[in-house]
């Protein structure tokens, strides 16, 4: 194990440092998204949606905007809650709403891990983990993954700080069952579990019913993925109402208001479309099938993702060239140089015919260098 937290955080240059900054400012590493490309481009980067959210979701909308805009939002995002919560037949105690994952990723750093006890995560995995370690000067523990990218359920037992896994994990898209992450909340009953699903409904199945039976677990969930909202940013997690009132502790000392009116009305209407959101998500899933098997003739391979996204590596062209290749055709993919990672890309499942175009792009990449 050891102690490094800059895997695939990146490095922003600065010019100097300025004099006003706090220690906290001066060590920070930030992490570094995708590029936000403008024009006419092929997007395929951030793992965005494709499609658009639930008509009802724009109805829902519509019918909001108007003169309640200057009042203030509902600080507990209650209709939220209890939409979410029906999702799993839990109790609006159980869930909590905040500002997109991140947002309640960072709450539970605050509220469960400890500056003296290191938590463990894998050493592939969501680059925001390290840099919230960083930034709230938590320990690390990082584990890392198999040779084929996969998770030991075992390396995260009896961990001294508690455990934040992203299940599928990012960016390998693998899911590990749910009876493994049972396992592991089962091996920490005195430290928080954390399971990351933003993913989760591309082909996994959710730990979220497991946490009437394991208090000391927490599952987060996004809206910006599944249900195309990443432009209104909401996030969830499913815990014992213990863990929740902790979220509630530290959301309360920073800011009451962190769900603004229109993503509680378009987060309600879209838990709300359940039917919507699935046929969305076999959509995908189907393209994302198509694509890799159109990737598997050109030489291509990957890891069985679960997530809206393929990771694809190839024996002859390396992923660097393949990537600054796509980005002169308009098409953006993510790239991680990380020596674990460097010679793989991410490539978000786009539109079937988006993903035609970059299947092409790629067959006249792996011509170009195989000449």
């Amino acid at each position: 194990m050891t102690s490094t937290l800059n895997w695939c955080a990146g490095t922003r240059k600065v010019r100097g440092v300025s004099k006003y900054w706090s220690e906290a400012a001066r060590q920070a590493a930030p992490y570094i998204p995708g590029d936000q490309p403008q024009g006419k481009v092929i997007k395929l980067n951030t793992n965005e949606n494709p499609y658009p959210p639930s008509p009802k979701v724009l109805a829902a909308l519509r019918d909001e905007v108007g003169a309640q805009l200057r009042r203030y939002p509902d600080p507990t995002a209650a209709q939220v809650r209890t939409a979410a919560a029906e999702l799993y037949s839990l109790s609006p105690e159980e869930v909590f709403v905040g500002n997109g994952s991140d947002e309640v990723l960072a709450f539970a750093f605050q509220a469960f891990f400890h500056r003296d006890l290191p938590v463990r995560f894998p050493d592939i995995t969501y680059s925001f983990y390290p840099v919230y370690a960083q930034l709230y000067q938590i320990p690390a523990e990082i584990v890392p993954v198999a040779a084929d990218f996969s998770i030991d359920p075992e390396d995260y037992f009896h961990s001294p700080g508690g455990v934040i896994l992203a299940n599928p994990n990012a960016p390998t898209g693998l899911f590990m069952p749910v009876e493994a992450v049972a396992a592991v909340a089962a091996h920490n009953p005195s430290r928080v579990v954390v399971v990351d699903e933003a993913y989760v409904d591309f082909g996994g199945c959710s730990a979220a019913p497991l946490v009437r039976e394991y208090p000391n677990l927490l599952v987060v969930q996004t809206l910006s993925k599944s249900r195309a909202l990443a432009g209104l940013r909401v996030g969830l997690a499913f815990g014992s109402p213990e863990l929740i009132a902790g979220l509630d502790r530290i959301k309360g000392s920073f800011n009451s208001y962190t769900v603004d009116r229109l993503a509680i009305t378009a987060a309600e209407a879209a838990l709300r479309d359940e039917e919507y959101t699935r046929t969305v998500c076999a959509q995908i899933v189907q393209t994302r099938m198509e694509f890799m098997h159109r990737l598997n003739e050109l030489g291509f391979r990957g890891t069985d993702s679960k997530a809206n996204f393929v990771f694809v590596t190839h024996p002859v062209v390396a992923a660097a060239d393949i990537y600054a290749e796509l980005k002169e055709r308009g098409i953006y993919v993510r790239y991680f140089p990380a020596p674990r990672t460097a010679d793989y890309l991410r490539i978000t499942i786009g539109t079937p015919a988006e993903m035609d175009t970059v299947a092409a792009a790629l067959a006249e990449i792996i011509k170009l260098y195989s000449a």
